[in-house]
């Protein structure tokens, strides 16, 4: 199986390798390793591992805390298998069809950032558009509509909501951590790109 694990460690020479061992002693295979932010002295990365599945990801999470000064924020499953393009395979997708635009961001974001599903809502009402296959038919979530792209938690579900278009996309995960800022802006500038592509296409088609 896949998984996405979310590390907070001290930013300095040789932690990134003990973490890195600590992996291999429990049998995990490093697939990719994606930073986040670092700051203050501390780095926060997710790591991204093959995990044959013999102990609880729990556990795993508990070995790799044991590297002095190391948190492990959250572990979750993902569907995001690094060595891939997906963010081009999208882009490609909405530039042969753009006038289903933000029908393809919806149904391929959650893999994009290890999420479990999107919509798109009406900016007006917040109505469903358009959801992707794992997605509910009702949001439990009093405000999906923000001014401006902003990540927030209800309950136990993570959200993030950008404006695009007359719609807010709206991604969400229940398994992991809050999305990160740097999620955030990722999701943010596949939508500008997105809105950018589909206004191309309709101008060419008008």
């Amino acid at each position: 199986m896949l998984l996405r694990l979310r590390v907070s460690l001290p930013d300095r020479p040789g932690v990134l390798g003990q973490v890195a061992r600590a992996f291999g002693v429990m049998g995990a295979d490093i697939l990719q390793v994606t930073v986040l932010e670092r700051q203050a002295g501390r780095a926060v990365d997710d790591f991204t591992v093959s995990w044959s599945g013999v102990f609880e990801p729990e556990e795993l999470r508990e070995r790799i805390g044991v590297v002095p000064g190391t948190r492990v924020e959250a572990v979750w499953p993902t569907r995001e298998a690094p060595g891939t393009s997906p963010d081009y395979d999208l882009l490609g997708h909405v530039a042969g069809e753009p006038d289903r635009a933000f029908v393809t961001l919806v149904d391929a974001v959650p893999d994009l950032v290890s999420a479990e599903w999107a919509v798109a809502v009406d900016s007006e009402n917040g109505a469903i558009v358009h959801g992707s296959w794992q997605a509910p038919e009702e949001v439990p979530s009093p405000e999906l509509t923000p001014i401006r792209p902003s990540a927030f938690t209800e309950g136990t579900l993570h959200l993030v909501s950008v404006p695009m278009s007359g719609l807010h996309l709206v991604v969400a995960r229940s398994q992991g951590p809050a999305f990160h800022r740097a999620e955030l802006d990722k999701i943010s500038r596949l939508v500008g790109i997105v809105s950018v592509l589909a206004r191309s296409g309709v101008t060419r088609t008008a």
